[in-house]
């Protein structure tokens, strides 16, 4: 019975579960109708224009508001290409610059959004689907209301798909695209409010203020940030950046139709870290146990938003977006005391295997049908050691662990709603049988198994808002620690 209870220790300690990410709020991918051709020669060709992008649905004023990646298809008939491209063309690479309007009580300003097609070949006729995606600068906003994100103009540059990076050659053709009249290009609305430490008036007592560098662009409320630099200060975040393969497979899947097409994000996601707290059930022992102690919590590193899965709204199958992220969770031994029958005090340590963590958010659908997700998935690994039962050592060996590594889906659904404000995700995972287990001759195999190992295990997890060291002034610089799961009514 003794080690059937510590047993337990071990799954609750072993539970911990990385950080996430979140799909943001927003209406939803849109189809625009639009017209492309050369700047001011009086021909334009039609055009349908589809927009993915993630908006976060509230704010505070002094923080960042970050949109999600961005996914914008570019559709125009093959016969309009061939008057615009050299005779002979068979793919192009395509970039795209977006002037979105940001405004905010009676206020705006203009995001530069720069995106980037991968290779696309030409077909002999039909239609050609351009499909570009990035990162966008995050805003700030120095007092409270709602914020407006908008579209009109933008312009494509369709260059040579067999020219080296090295290369300079000049565009094959620059467009410019303009909606047609009676198309909004509205793409999201985000409310901003005071948050704490604020004056009546709605202004942030510490008035927000410019960093500087290039890229960015600031009204008297409003301030345009570019995406995060390479050379960042990683004084804020003592961890590695995260190495590792993703696995998306745990995400809600595209509906059937059209593959979705994958894109590596140039940038190689944005390095931030955070902390999260939580509580492990164990259904056998009718027990729960907190997850990363706060007075020594480890820290999640995230690569945030390194690729994205798309497909177009007017593709067989529907709209779908997924934005995938790699994370990493080094977890020092954890050791606990707890009382078997409620007098006996039993302490071991645990020693974690984490794999890579793959944070995917997104959604698919669109108008009403529209489904937000979020999933935070990898393996792990538990070893116990160091066992003490009132005081005395229990020896369960060197290799005390389960069996094989098993699975953590965590699923934040539509309420894990932003990546750099974080939120509570949860899950139920399956342990299983453990080996190795016991010295000289002895056999606990079947103990440690029959006392906790199955189904129905649910962790909670709480992630707090990420710091961004390449922009620790606005972002939430140090980590904060989150609130523990259950906490409050």
């Amino acid at each position: 019975m003794r080690v059937a209870s510590v047993a337990g220790l071990a799954l609750l300690a072993g539970l911990l579960s990385g950080g996430g990410s979140a799909a943001d709020e927003s209406p939803g991918p849109l189809s625009l109708a639009a017209a492309c051709g050369p700047e001011d020669s009086g021909t334009a060709a039609a055009a349908t224009v589809g927009v993915s992008v993630d908006v976060p649905a509230t704010g505070e004023a002094g923080r960042p508001v970050q949109p999600g990646p961005v996914t914008l298809t570019l559709t125009l008939s093959r016969a309009d290409l061939a008057g615009l491209l050299p005779e002979g063309t068979g793919a192009v690479v395509s970039r795209v610059a977006l002037k979105v309007k940001v405004a905010q009580n009676g206020e705006s300003a203009e995001a530069p959004w720069e995106l980037t097609a991968q290779s696309t070949s030409l077909p002999a006729d039909g239609d050609v689907a351009l499909v570009h995606s990035g990162e966008v600068p995050y805003v700030t906003f120095g007092s409270s209301g709602d914020v407006d994100f908008s579209v009109g103009e933008f312009t494509v540059e369709l260059l040579s798909a067999t020219a080296t990076a090295e290369e300079t050659a000049p565009a094959l053709a620059t467009l410019t695209c303009r909606l047609k009249e009676g198309e909004d290009g509205h793409l999201a609305t985000t409310h901003v409010t005071d948050g704490s430490g604020t004056g009546p008036s709605g202004t942030p007592e510490t008035p927000t203020t410019s960093a500087g560098g290039s890229g960015r662009v600031k009204g008297k409320d409003i301030t345009l940030e570019p995406p995060a630099a390479d050379d960042e200060d990683t004084d804020f975040c003592p961890v590695d950046p995260p190495v590792g393969e993703m696995d998306a497979s745990e995400a809600p899947q595209p509906p059937p139709g059209d593959p979705v097409i994958p894109t590596d994000l140039p940038t190689g996601g944005t390095f931030s870290c955070a902390y999260a707290l939580g509580l492990a059930n164990v259904y056998k022992l009718n027990g729960a146990m907190i997850i990363n102690d706060p007075d020594n919590p480890a820290l999640i590193s995230v690569l945030a938003s390194k690729r994205t899965a798309s497909r177009s709204a007017q593709k067989p199958g529907g709209a779908y977006l997924r934005i995938d992220s790699l994370a990493n969770l080094d977890l020092p031994d954890a050791e606990s005391t707890f009382l078997t029958f409620g007098f006996q005090p039993v302490t071991a340590k645990v020693s974690f295997e984490n794999g890579p963590i793959t944070i995917s958010t997104g959604n698919y659908g669109s108008g009403a049908s529209r489904v937000a997700f979020s999933t935070a998935y990898f393996k792990q690994s538990l070893r116990l050691h160091d066992v003490k039962v009132n005081g005395t050592p229990l020896d369960v060996g060197s290799n005390c662990r389960t069996s094989k590594p098993f699975k953590v889906a965590l699923d934040g659904g539509a309420d894990y709603t932003n990546v750099a404000l974080g939120g509570v995700l949860e899950g139920e995972v399956d342990i299983p049988p453990f080996t190795g287990c016991g010295t000289g001759g002895e056999d606990l195999n079947p103990l440690f198994t029959a006392s906790l190992s199955g189904p129905g295990n649910r962790v909670f997890m709480n992630q707090a808002p990420t710091c961004v060291p390449a922009n620790p002034t606005r972002s939430y610089c140090p980590p904060p620690l989150p609130e523990l799961p259950g906490s409050k009514p």
